[in-house]
């Protein structure tokens, strides 16, 4: 992946293919060399997925939602402009009330989810 085929273009959320992870979650991601961005759409009642990043940190924020996020089994309520910060070796997981919008930050980027920015063939055309 390269950021240079990023540089002066536009990219909107809603023009990026959402992803299913499980019933209840759907994901789509902005990657650039440096950092990774990656919009979670998840619902109440999803199957709640508590896991551990080892290597790296995890920059939480809510864009719209009501949601519980769970770091080291506390759990911290958030909302709309709220942000966590996820220490790596912390397991965490997400807990909606509503349907909710969470854009977690990765840097450097998540190579597990590299998949994710294969927007950019698209903005090769």
């Amino acid at each position: 992946m390269s950021s240079k085929n990023l540089y002066r273009t536009v990219v909107r959320w809603d023009d990026l293919e959402l992803e299913d992870v499980r019933p209840g979650v759907k994901r789509a991601g902005y990657v650039t060399d440096d950092v990774m961005l990656v919009m979670n759409h998840v619902e109440p009642g999803m199957a709640l997925n508590p896991h551990v990043h080892e290597d790296f940190d995890q920059l939480a924020y809510i864009v719209s939602g009501r949601a519980k996020y769970y770091i080291d089994g506390v759990p911290h309520e958030m909302g709309p402009g709220s942000m966590l910060l996820v220490p790596a070796g912390s397991p965490h997981y997400i807990e909606p009330y509503e349907p909710t919008l969470n854009l977690d930050i990765f840097t450097p980027p998540r190579a597990d989810l590299a998949h994710l920015a294969g927007y950019e063939k698209e903005l090769k055309k």
